[in-house]
């Protein structure tokens, strides 16, 4: 759903005239004013009309609460501005610090005022355009239900477009969570087989002892407990795809037996003497380095270069950085379908956690990560106190040298990441409070090639 055209502005302030004095000022711009003298009357509008900008007289506001956003229910989408008679630094700081998105000083001016309303509907159409941006990004980026666009999965969609109209075994290697099973049914729906079935098999799943049952099928009374004929994968896929998932975790006997099935095509039930033909293309994966396993003697050889014929390997997430973006946006979507809650995106803050996070658990991770924020998220965007508590711990820690002592650049970028979450991302606020130019503060986020940046913002 994108955000109304016209913007709801509500005036908080005892002194009529100063609502009166607004509503002069914004004469031309999509703006309907609303006014309240209390805090009382301010919650009722708020409730009633949901409105996206609150000037809110500073005598009104309560400076014992954590946040200026208390008054709303802590509803930090709305834009909340304060004004008062007296505004010194070490005030506008702390109530800047506290949640508002800026501070006009009384008597307010006119053209102040339209300025600053202008920016933030500026700003707010900009989101709505990045919101919609970001979802046609997802489309375009997909391939086979895969998002990326880092140049490492694009060579890989290139191989999975050249070899699966043609491969009849093929190894798929990456580290626990890096999507290997995606992999596997993009190359089955590339091939002539897509209308047929694709069969998985955990190997990791199965008992030992019911393996070979399991990928090949039994006969009833071949062992206790079969009292009944049983087909396998290997049959049950026949004309399909089987995918063998950590194929290295295969017992020698079941890999020799396997080997038989690539080779000929052709397998033998447990406990049956029968010969049964097969037709399957197999696609085997595994997080194990399996030319170190054959090196010890823990996997055979001759199926290892039988599968490896053809290998395609999935980088880590943390080596795959400029798929973070697509990938965020694209578990929001799909979770915001099933939670049935609508979110405009992902704080500044938020973003920053997430790309300074090492995701050892790799994409799986990233999916949980942004499938328990979407639950835990209160408003429309997802909060860098929405994410899970070790994951904001590790990523804020300071990137240092051995010695454990920050380089000066980098306390710099640590402030000014502080900074600018305080102030929303306000960048002329974080340049005040800096004691820096527009110019200087843009110069140092093009450095840092900080997610707040846009290389418009310099002509700005």
């Amino acid at each position: 759903m994108s955000e109304p055209r016209v913007y709801w502005v509500l005036v908080v302030d005892r002194d009529i005239r100063v609502s009166e004095e607004v509503s002069r000022s914004l004469s031309g711009l999509p703006i309907a004013v609303l006014r309240a003298t209390d805090r009382n009357e301010a919650r009722e509008l708020y409730q009633r009309f949901l409105p996206q900008i609150v000037l809110l007289d500073s005598t009104l506001d309560d400076p014992d609460t954590g946040s200026v956003h208390e008054l709303f229910g802590g509803d930090l989408a709305v834009e909340m501005v304060l004004m008062t008679d007296a505004a010194t630094g070490s005030w506008a700081e702390e109530v800047v610090a506290r949640g508002a998105s800026n501070v006009l000083s009384k008597p307010v001016m006119a053209i102040e005022v339209r300025q600053l309303i202008a920016g933030f509907i500026d700003q707010a159409d900009t989101r709505r355009r990045t919101y919609q941006l970001d979802n046609d990004l997802v489309e375009a980026y997909q391939f086979q239900g895969i998002v990326a666009r880092s140049p490492s999965m694009l060579q890989v969609f290139s191989k999975l477009r050249r070899v699966a109209p043609y491969f009849q075994t093929l190894l798929v290697t990456g580290p626990t969570g890096t999507g290997k099973e995606l992999i596997a049914q993009a190359l089955h729906n590339l091939s002539h087989r897509a209308k047929a079935r694709m069969t998985v098999c955990n190997c990791s799943a199965l008992v030992e002892s019911l393996l070979e049952s399991e990928l090949f099928g039994h006969v009833k009374g071949s062992f206790t407990g079969a009292t009944q004929d049983k087909v396998g994968v290997f049959e049950y896929a026949n004309q399909g795809t089987v995918f063998l998932d950590e194929i290295g975790e295969l017992p020698l006997p079941a890999q020799a037996k396997l080997l038989r099935v690539l080779q000929s095509q052709e397998l033998q039930r447990v406990g049956s003497p029968v010969t049964r033909v097969v037709d399957v293309h197999v696609i085997a994966a595994t997080n194990r380095n399996l030319r170190a396993m054959v090196a010890e003697g823990k996997f055979r050889k001759d199926l290892f270069y039988r599968l490896s014929m053809i290998e395609i390997e999935l980088p880590l997430l943390a080596d795959r950085k400029e798929d973070l973006p697509l990938l965020q946006r694209h578990f929001l979507q799909r979770f915001s379908a099933r939670y049935g809650k609508e979110f405009k995106g992902i704080s500044r803050r938020a973003q920053i956690l997430l790309a300074r996070y090492s995701w050892p658990g790799n994409i799986r991770e990233l999916e949980s990560v942004i499938g328990n924020a979407c639950m835990m998220a209160e408003g429309d965007m997802i909060l860098d106190v929405d994410l899970p508590e070790p994951l904001r711990a590790e990523a804020a820690k300071p990137q240092s040298g051995d010695d454990g002592l920050l380089s000066f650049e980098e306390l710099q970028h640590r402030h000014l990441d502080l900074v600018l979450s305080r102030v929303q991302g306000n960048k002329v606020r974080a340049a005040e409070i800096l004691g820096i130019s527009r110019a200087t503060l843009y110069e140092m986020l093009a450095r840092r090639s900080h997610p707040g940046f846009s290389k418009r913002d310099i002509s700005a």
